[in-house]
């Protein structure tokens, strides 16, 4: 709206405008610093959303005054993949067990042969090559004094609907069931195998939708509860399956 560039140009405006106007005649508006402490957890569950949303963060951040630090420790090819690695420019690899994950951090050998306890290899944008640095021991009564430093700054401010949860029976007899589900259910007895990606793939759907039918098989107890890594049990066979499912859709035309 204001015709500027990025954050620190229209925060520049802003001040100008308040200098000129008398103070808070409008408020700067704040950087953000979005922090994923373990990458591998959100790919193992959404890997193309995970890293769609990443590529377009890093690419449209530095001008709307965003900052990723994204942290792993499994830097595999199938977590860090070339799409992220290509829009993360800045990169630290601490020591790390061989030299190929060496290079899916930084892509060159190095860090394999770090000590340890803070010893790190940091490639900044721009740099030919990484610097060897030292990074520094916090314990946890320095943490404990930042985080209570950042609580005095400002309340935190919660987005509700993350927390608003319901239960797992009125979810399901508040909204009609998938008409694909009798299907989703047949293929999974079929295959034995509960999966999100076999749904997407047999029917054409979104991520969204087939993820919908698997919560669903859970309620119904066709399907285990989600273990992270590990597939999902198939619980019941198909005439078990298919009995338990059309008692729900009963109870939902109710």
């Amino acid at each position: 709206q204001e015709g500027v560039r990025d954050i620190s140009r229209y925060n520049e405006l802003v001040k100008s405008s308040n200098n000129q106007h008398g103070d808070g005649f409008e408020a700067p508006l704040p950087y953000i610093v979005v922090v994923i402490d373990e990458l591998a957890d959100l790919m193992m569950v959404a890997p193309s959303e995970v890293e769609d949303s990443i590529v377009r963060l890093s690419q449209m951040s530095r001008a709307a005054g965003i900052h990723l630090v994204i942290a792993t420790q499994r830097p595999s090819v199938d977590i860090i993949t070339g799409l992220i690695k290509a829009n993360i420019t800045s990169r630290i690899a601490f020591a790390v067990s061989s030299q190929i994950d060496s290079r899916t951090i930084l892509d060159m050998g190095g860090a394999e042969k770090l000590l340890g306890r803070g010893d790190m290899l940091y490639h900044p944008i721009g740099f030919h090559k990484p610097l060897r640095v030292q990074g520094a021991f916090v314990s946890e009564r320095d943490i404990f004094k930042l985080v209570d430093y950042i609580k005095q700054q400002e309340s935190p401010l919660y987005q509700q609907s993350f927390f608003t949860e319901e239960t797992s029976e009125e979810h399901f007899e508040e909204e009609k069931s998938d008409p694909l589900l009798p299907e989703a259910v047949d293929l999974i007895i079929q295959t034995g195998h509960a999966s999100i990606s076999l749904i997407q793939r047999r029917f054409r759907v979104g991520y969204t939708r087939a993820a919908r039918m698997i919560d669903d098989m859970e309620r119904i107890g066709i399907v285990g509860k989600y273990e992270g890594s590990k597939p999902r049990k198939v619980l019941m066979n198909k005439e078990q399956a298919l009995n338990s499912l059309k008692e729900k859709m009963k109870k939902t035309e109710e």
